[in-house]
């Protein structure tokens, strides 16, 4: 199993309302050198705060091995050019080593908080956008014979050479779609390297809704499922004490019920019988109450979405749980540990095996 990790990801106190920190060059550069040097596979940058693009060209410069990749760019309030661009540039200066990690977000969020356009459903404008990023891609690596795009929601109908970036060595960039919903996981099925699982997927719905859709994508499109990559997010609730793991398990049931305001991601919870839960917690979302909200999740909800567990019991607790539901595993979270270098050596090569 390939493991990934994240950087310059949100800590439990910005998902209780208090703001993102800020960046630096140095961070960025310091934080990608220690990802490749601990072991991982890949570092992911998410849109929390701060665009995700930008640290992964610092992060290209500074390392040689890993991949990079966004986790995930919201695509909506970007044209398809731009992300295009943006993904085809940043494929050449990692020499091949960048993941387009696409989301869509939801309706509010587009409209009030990117000021962007929401102009029909997000699934079938997604599969368009995919098609339109796929035919720049083309044209970007063969400028003499453009590949053009007419779908109902967006039209690529020009590339003039001078705005052409021209052919790369690596014009193969692998597309990850952020999924959660039925839709979207056929979607990444049939038209995408991999699928990023929101960390609000259990293991239960994955196996039991996720996988058999994106099975479903892939078999319309001929491809073998295998060949896709799912890569799960789960809440990490584990710390070295028993004292410490109470800590963790507050910091995941924040993020969860963050999450679960979402009306979005609501079928997750209603596949559990915990819809009235979410609508509770939407409420309290709207009257900005984040801190009140985690106490509406119990221990026996937080062990469905979460791994729990203390000190080396991760790995072994890790492969039991994730085994034959992902092939890569995202570390994101569990802050005491993750700066134990020594335990997150030996639990990379352990999932590893």
């Amino acid at each position: 199993m390939r493991v990934e990790t994240t950087m310059l990801s949100p800590d439990t106190a910005q998902y209780a309302g208090t703001g993102a920190k800020g960046l630096s060059v140095a961070v960025i550069a310091a934080a990608a050198r220690k990802v490749e040097e601990l072991g991982f596979d890949g570092a992911l940058t998410p849109e929390a705060g701060h665009d995700p693009f930008v640290p992964l060209a610092i992060a290209a410069e500074h390392t040689q091995r890993i991949t990079l990749g966004t986790n995930v760019a919201i695509s909506f309030p970007r044209s398809p050019l731009v992300t295009a661009q943006v993904a085809w540039d940043l494929q050449a200066l990692s020499n091949g080593r960048f993941q387009l990690g696409l989301g869509t977000q939801v309706k509010g969020h587009n409209e009030r908080r990117y000021a962007a356009p929401w102009t029909a459903a997000p699934g079938p404008r997604m599969r368009d956008y995919l098609l339109c990023v796929r035919a720049m891609f083309a044209s970007f690596q063969n400028p003499k014979k453009p590949t053009y795009f007419k779908g109902p929601h967006y039209q690529f109908s020009m590339m003039t050479p001078f705005f052409n970036p021209g052919p790369i060595e690596h014009p193969q960039v692998p597309i990850y779609l952020a999924a959660v919903n039925p839709y979207m996981c056929r979607l990444g099925g049939e038209l995408c390297e991999g699928i990023r699982l929101h960390p609000l997927s259990t293991f239960r719905h994955t196996k039991e809704v996720v996988l058999p859709a994106i099975a479903e994508g892939a078999a319309k499109a001929g491809r073998d499922a295998a060949g896709i990559d799912v890569v799960g997010c789960p809440f990490l609730a584990v710390s070295k004490t028993k004292e410490g793991l109470e800590k963790a398990k507050a910091a995941v049931k924040q993020r969860i019920s963050f999450y679960s305001s979402t009306r979005t991601y609501h079928s997750v919870l209603e596949f559990h019988g915990w819809k009235d839960l979410g609508m509770q917690l939407h409420q309290l979302s709207l009257e900005g109450k984040w801190q009140e909200m985690p106490k509406l999740i119990s221990d026996e909800m937080m062990e469905e979405f979460a791994i729990v567990a203390i000190g080396d019991e991760f790995a072994a607790k890790a492969q039991e749980r994730c085994k034959g539901i992902f092939s890569t595993f995202l570390i994101d979270g569990a802050p005491e540990l993750q700066r134990d270098e020594k335990w997150l050596r030996a639990s990379i090569e352990e999932l590893h095996q």
